[in-house]
């Protein structure tokens, strides 16, 4: 893949869509070879590919950093949970196995509560869905989960007096992450990460047909 021709937009796309459930890069490999890029271009193409294929191990630093900045505020550290849910329920992969585990356990429990989280069906015209699937958690469409956990996260904030503290944690752990991604050079695994990665999408779009 050519990482200069992928927009911002496209990359977005991207880590919204691929699997999160990955376990983290090896802190050998994270922390392996650093250089400078050579030209803007391939400065470009590095940040892009870094932050996809290290996108697990920068998501653990920001919430690292986020928890030692209110590591004396209980309320801080449930708001940054509840931030990193909201960001993680962004991510069609993760709301789907979350919807899953949790549908699963509430049948455990409660059968007839469980038959009212199943999403509503997507309708089929020639073989293929009419138009782009909805992701659904528990049976309410996504951006219900979104609204209600950025509310509280928010609330839960804004009563730890921890505002101004974690735009500053924010700013801090984004700063590590872009310098991070400029400066490790990306190695052979992130490459073959990446082909893998195309094929599956190639293979997924295809299987819908």
């Amino acid at each position: 893949m050519d990482w200069g021709n992928v927009t911002a937009e496209d990359l977005i796309d991207a880590l919204r869509e691929v699997d999160w459930s990955s376990p983290p890069r090896p802190l050998s490999e994270f922390f392996s070879r650093f250089t400078l890029p050579r030209s803007s271009s391939k400065w470009n193409s590095r940040l892009k590919c870094n932050l996809y294929y290290y996108r697990t191990n920068y998501f653990i630093m920001i919430i690292l950093i986020l928890g030692i900045g209110f590591i004396r505020r209980p309320l801080a550290i449930a708001a940054a949970i509840l931030t990193a849910l909201t960001v993680a329920f962004l991510n069609d992969s993760f709301a789907g196995t979350f919807s899953e585990k949790a549908t699963r356990t509430v049948r455990q429990l409660y059968p007839h509560l469980a038959a009212k989280m199943r999403p509503p069906h997507t309708p089929v015209l020639r073989g293929r869905p009419s138009a782009k699937r909805a992701i659904y958690i528990c049976g309410r469409p996504r951006w219900v989960f979104v609204l209600i956990f950025s509310i509280a996260s928010f609330s839960l904030w804004y009563a730890s007096c921890g505002l101004l503290t974690v735009l500053w944690a924010l700013a801090i752990g984004l700063l590590a992450t872009i310098l991070h991604a400029s400066l490790r050079t990306p190695n052979l695994k992130a490459r073959l990460n990446t082909f893998r990665e195309e094929f599956r999408a190639v293979w997924r779009n295809y299987s819908e047909l």
